[in-house]
């Protein structure tokens, strides 16, 4: 994992209302790493993610992308920065009467320029990098499972070929089974493609088995973000909580006897 910083946040501020989100809040992204955000209900997680990617202005503070300043770019420049993120939101966000091909080949028609025959032929091999069969390029996604949702909304996310994947609650409602190859699947992509993966989650199992960092969300900042066991380490009342819980000793446990197989 390369120390080369692709997202840098400074000083980042979000309100609503009277309601203090984040405040003074810093953060950086490392090339090729896997980053797992965590933090209590309510300390702004996803709403980071959103800070980040555009889809919302911050009060206050700087986002700065493979070296430029997001927020203050002239909207084409933005734009173009923009398409080198892939975001996979926490209930897939599929158009529901497009079929998978055509949810994953729209934003290489309207981005890409790509004719839909075309597009549609590179939305197949998407579907094969998110590890869906080919038959489910024709269906609509009120017929898939939850775990093909997100492996189809995983799909069309890769559809621009990102440099940065922006993950929130990638394994929300899936069974241990489906989280466990969903997990897989991430760290081969990021480690086969290069990417910069972004992953918002409560899964410890996530955050043991294929995290390079842990990033926590507390007192509307980044309180700590190191390695996992560092961070476990943190003299916090919730960290402690989270990490040395009934769940926390369980994912330890997993982790171990995964290692030593």
């Amino acid at each position: 994992m390369s120390q080369e910083t692709v997202i840098e946040v400074r000083d980042l501020s979000n309100r609503f209302g009277a309601q203090v989100v984040h405040q003074h809040l810093d953060f950086d992204l490392y090339r090729g790493e896997i980053l797992g955000v965590v933090g209590g209900s309510g300390t702004g997680k996803s709403v980071l993610l959103r800070s980040i990617v555009g889809l919302r202005q911050p009060n206050a503070g700087t986002v700065r992308v493979f070296g430029e300043e997001l927020l203050s770019l002239p909207a084409e420049r933005r734009s173009q920065l923009e398409r080198r993120f892939g975001v996979l939101y926490q209930r897939g966000a599929l158009f529901s009467s497009l079929t998978v091909s055509e949810n994953i080949a729209l934003p290489l028609i309207e981005h890409a320029g790509l004719s839909r025959a075309a597009a549609e032929r590179l939305a197949r091999v998407k579907i094969a990098l998110a590890g869906l069969p080919q038959d489910a390029a024709d269906k609509y996604p009120s017929s898939l499972s939850g775990g093909m949702v997100k492996r189809a909304a995983l799909a069309r996310a890769l559809a621009l070929d990102p440099d940065i994947l922006f993950l929130d609650e990638p394994t929300a409602g899936l069974d241990p089974i489906g989280a466990a190859a969903f997990d897989q699947l991430i760290r081969t992509l990021s480690d086969s493609l290069g990417l910069s993966v972004f992953l918002v989650t409560h899964d410890l199992d996530t955050l043991y088995s294929i995290c390079d960092r842990v990033a926590v969300l507390a007192q509307k900042k980044v309180l700590v973000a190191d390695r996992l066991d560092v961070v476990a380490a943190t003299d916090d009342a919730w960290i402690q909580q989270y990490f040395h819980g009934p769940r926390g000793r369980a994912a330890i446990q997993a982790a171990t006897a995964a290692g030593s197989q």
